[in-house]
């Protein structure tokens, strides 16, 4: 993994790191916490993690000592406009602000990017999380898999 920096977690007295996946194995990795976490729960195919634009969209990750803990994707809806997709937490790792550290390097590679918003689309046990990260609820939106429900999510960023 290309490591981008170093976090100190309390709570768990562990350092873990922020970074991008390189080798297949950590690709492979990195989607199966995609899959556990967002799609196997609700009987979906381990393809459903894959979507079209993955091959350009920007991808990031937290490890520790080489185990995939969490994930995140950035993709640009337009050159003001950043989208958030497939955040997820690995269930043993949850509630340590892990999500946290994601979601702020997704925030500032918007702001480096020039982008003066991030958008997304939350899950409704997920929308808590971004209500305390700044984010605003715009609308609900569709219902995933026919049971999750979703909703649109903006928040403004400062240059």
């Amino acid at each position: 993994m290309k490591v981008i920096s170093e976090h100190f977690i309390p709570q768990l007295q562990k350092t873990i790191q922020l970074g991008v996946p390189q080798t297949a194995d950590e690709w492979n990795a990195y989607y199966n916490v995609r899959y556990e976490v967002l799609r196997k729960p609700w009987n979906q195919p381990a393809s459903s993690v894959h979507v079209e634009d993955d091959d350009t969209a920007i991808h990031f990750c937290l490890s520790h000592n080489h185990e995939i803990m969490g994930v995140c994707r950035l993709h640009y809806n337009s050159a003001t406009e950043g989208q958030i997709r497939f955040l997820a937490i690995k269930k043993e790792w949850q509630h340590h602000q892990l999500g946290d550290i994601l979601l702020s390097h997704a925030e500032e590679l918007c702001v480096q990017n020039k982008a003066t918003s991030l958008f997304l689309q939350a899950r409704d046990n997920a929308v808590p999380f971004y209500l305390r990260n700044g984010y605003q609820v715009i609308e609900k939106t569709h219902l995933l898999f026919g049971q999750i429900q979703h909703f649109s999510m903006r928040k403004s960023l400062h240059l």
